[in-house]
């Protein structure tokens, strides 16, 4: 075979794997079984990751490996594992050879489907769950995150050796370009699209949390676990640091905890979205303490979903990918294939909570998930409120065991977005968006342009004061309404309404001509609020 001779040995071994491949836990058979398949896919990976060859000699060599795979003889034949899925990964090393850059997030998820889920297909199938729909999906989830973990984990290596960079080429573009993104000094517009990234990793993590108790092979449920926990940590540790300041890595405590937390085969859903509720540390989770039991938990998992799309729509990537990803949610509302839409969906059998509310918030963050939002008119902005803040209004009231509020909820909701809307007109015309329509703008004289103009006009004020003042009555009138219904049920709302009204009232107090500081609640209204949620 001359140029295209096949290396015997790969250059690497799969215990400096950043996740476990082959590790202990599993079987003495079926280990020795993954080895093989992991020394041909390891062996054409250096090849395709070569930088010494040239991209014919690699394409020539990946040829030569891939003919071999008809021979009887070699390991993975003889052993009876893994040829289809090699013959996938081989595709993606082909790719690897000739691929430098990718367009859109899409192209990498094609990527990754060749080149890391077979590996979990294959363990699957040996270990009797090939067949297993569920667990092949989940599976697909976790090798996906783990592969896009380990690009972004590599943006500097990969980019300075072999000229490669996985990271969608319209995403750097947010940050001003590729060379602009691995600017040291450019931390804060990378940090935005590498959170954007990760955002990604961890739903497809949330694809794969029910893999180990999918599984017939208590060894591979533990392995899987493992693996699960290993890059829950590494994507906190992306999350918290720069991959391109420095190596972001694993250590040998993280490996430690995770083995030995193997046998519980991880958090169920519940905890995990728990877990995500107090990361936001939303003003809202003070209004959420006031429920127990179910009841929070219901409002966790909407709560959970709502800052999910919201994410989406307010992420660091482009137009198009946000809606992609806002339509992916409408079908896991009637599939739910991970952490958050499973607990949506409990919350929705548990407490009635309507399907086409959760739709409505969808279809509020693709109106957010616009380069440019302007908003025509005012019933364009009262259907904009409805959507994003009247729809958790309509399922709260439910979760609080009081459906007969649902006008209340729909009226507080509206009012909380106004709220917000006054709140951050400024922070929301650097994104490019305006929410004051434009009808009542052009009743000032204001007309459109760029955003920065519009919120800088000096009769821009006088439309904020007359918003102010419907907020102010929005809040008098839910203080009036909520007398009709229980105090007990409705005190999350109370709560909420209370610490809503106080941002209200400074806004106004404020102004809203010149500079407009982001007002925020002292440490003694938290306390307050957090009183309130008690009941007392």
């Amino acid at each position: 075979m001359s140029s295209a001779t096949i290396a015997v040995t790969p250059n690497r071994d799969h215990d400096t794997e950043n996740f476990p491949t082959a590790s202990l836990l599993l079987a003495r058979p079926a280990r020795a079984r993954v080895m093989a398949f992991y020394r041909f896919v390891r062996t054409a990976d250096d090849i395709a990751d070569s930088a010494d060859l040239p991209a014919a000699e690699k394409l020539a060599r990946l040829d030569a490996m891939e003919r071999s795979l008809e021979d009887s003889t070699i390991p993975l034949n003889r052993l009876g594992v893994g040829t289809a899925e090699a013959r996938l990964m081989l595709s993606a090393f082909r790719q690897d050879a000739t691929c430098a850059r990718y367009a859109d997030w899409a192209a990498l998820e094609d990527y990754c489907c060749r080149s890391a889920d077979p590996v979990g297909r294959m363990l699957l199938r040996l270990h009797g769950d090939g067949d297993h729909a569920a667990a092949n999906a989940a599976a697909d989830g976790l090798c996906t995150a783990l592969q896009v973990l380990n690009h972004l984990q590599d943006l500097v290596p990969d980019r300075d050796q072999l000229d490669r960079i996985y990271l969608p080429q319209s995403w750097m573009a947010l940050a001003g370009g590729e060379a602009a993104f691995f600017d040291p000094a450019n931390a804060a517009r990378r940090r935005e699209v590498l959170d954007a990234a990760l955002d990604r990793v961890e739903e497809q993590l949330d694809r794969a949390s029910g893999l180990p108790r999918l599984l017939r092979s208590r060894r591979l449920a533990w392995q899987s676990t493992v693996t699960i926990t290993l890059a829950r940590r590494l994507l906190a540790r992306l999350r918290a640091a720069d991959p391109v300041l420095g190596r972001v890595a694993l250590g040998r405590v993280d490996f430690a905890r995770a083995f030995a937390a193997a046998p519980l085969l991880g958090p169920r859903d519940a905890p995990i979205v728990a877990r995500r509720v107090s990361r936001a540390g939303s003003s809202f989770a003070r209004g959420m303490a006031a429920l127990k039991g179910e009841r929070r938990r219901a409002l966790w998992a909407v709560y959970a979903f709502c800052r999910a799309v919201d994410d989406i729509a307010d992420g660091a990537m482009p137009e198009a990918e946000k809606r992609r990803f806002l339509a992916d949610w409408r079908g896991k509302l009637e599939r739910p294939d991970c952490v958050l839409s499973r607990e949506l969906a409990w919350a929705r059998d548990a407490y009635g909570v309507p399907l086409e509310e959760c739709r409505a918030m969808i279809a509020g963050m693709e109106t957010d998930s616009a380069d440019r939002l302007r908003l025509a008119t005012e019933e364009d902005l009262d259907l904009y409120c409805r959507r994003v803040a009247g729809s958790v209004g309509a399922m709260a009231v439910r979760i609080f065991g009081a459906p007969e509020a649902e006008g209340f909820g729909l009226d507080l909701g509206h009012t909380f977005q106004l709220t917000n809307i006054l709140r951050d007109v400024d922070e929301d015309a650097l994104r490019e968006r305006v929410y004051i329509p434009l009808d009542l703008l052009a009743a000032e004289g204001i007309p459109d342009g760029p955003a920065e103009g519009i919120v800088r006009h000096p009769r821009f004020a006088a439309i904020c004061a007359r918003l102010g003042e419907r907020a102010q009555a929005g809040f008098a009138r839910a203080e009036e309404e909520i007398r009709r219904y229980s105090p007990v049920a409705l005190r999350p709302a109370a709560v909420m309404a209370w610490g809503y009204r106080r941002l209200l009232d400074r806004l106004v107090a404020r102004g809203w001509e010149g500079a407009r500081p982001r007002p925020r609640l002292t440490k003694g209204e938290k306390l307050r609020m957090a009183w309130m949620a008690l009941g007392r």
